[in-house]
């Protein structure tokens, strides 16, 4: 089985987020974060935010480096493109907890900052 089969694979279906969409998994996110937090005690602080960030970009790079052949050890291809992708949902459930705990509203932000570069409305 080639990279390609794999990531045909392991890929879940394209959706298209809108921006009650994002406010939902932000809202979950931080729920999420929340019940972790109190299951063990954990003090949330700007060090905490920020490491929690920096520790799941070491992850998903990791998990990458996996996918490429270039880690310790065996590692199926299967197993290490299921551990980048739960790695890539990782980082982007810890940005949703930064930001939310920043008030940074990501769809506003994306839409205005990402937005800004389409010539006409794209779904």
């Amino acid at each position: 089985m080639n990279r390609e089969d794999v990531n045909a694979m392991t890929q879940a279906p394209v959706l298209a987020l809108n921006e009650s969409d994002v406010r939902a998994l932000t809202r979950q996110a931080a729920a999420v974060s929340d019940i972790y937090a109190a299951r063990f005690g954990i003090h949330r602080d700007a060090a905490w935010y920020l490491a929690k960030m920096t520790e799941e970009l070491g992850e998903l790079q990791a998990a990458y480096l996996a996918t490429q052949g270039a880690q310790r050890g065996e590692v199926a291809l299967t197993e290490a493109r299921q551990n980048l992708i739960d790695e890539a949902a990782d980082l982007f459930g810890f940005l949703m907890v930064f930001a939310n705990w920043q008030g940074i509203d990501l769809a506003d932000a994306f839409a205005a900052k990402w937005g800004r570069y389409l010539p006409d409305q794209v779904d």
